[in-house]
């Protein structure tokens, strides 16, 4: 085993810390940098680049399907758009082409920018008064 670098050790931590929303935001996150990687490797036929980056922004997106919590109404929209989502993510792996996931890009930063205002508004999804303050 590897010792661990300064870095290493500072995501580690970082991510074991983080509160349920604050991963979901790192999730968000990390699908925007794998989708705009993907989106430049298509852009420069980098065939192996764009299908790996797209699997792991596909990859993410299924975690957020698999934590649906399907006891609220607004679970069954959010599983809309990432059935959506999902299936732009394979017709790009299909064509490579950047316009699906530019299409993907935009409604990930866009759902990114909402759970920040959530947490905002929820002070972080901590516990208020004993009870989570984000629903999932």
């Amino acid at each position: 085993m590897t010792p661990m670098n300064g870095y290493d050790a500072y995501a580690k931590n970082k991510i074991l810390t983080a509160s349920p929303a604050e991963l979901t935001l790192m999730l968000y996150e990390g699908a925007i940098k794998f989708c705009n990687i993907a989106i430049v490797a298509c852009e420069n036929n980098d065939i192996e680049k764009a299908h790996i980056n797209i699997r792991k922004t596909d990859r993410i997106i299924e975690e957020f399907e698999i934590t649906l919590d399907e006891k609220y109404p607004v679970a069954k929209d959010f599983q809309a758009v990432y059935t959506y989502l999902r299936s732009c993510l394979r017709h790009a792996m299909i064509t490579k082409d950047p316009e699906n996931l530019e299409e993907v890009l935009k409604h990930l930063r866009t759902m990114r920018d909402t759970w920040k205002e959530v947490m905002k508004l929820t002070a972080n999804g901590k516990k208020v008064n004993g009870e989570s303050t984000i629903a999932g």
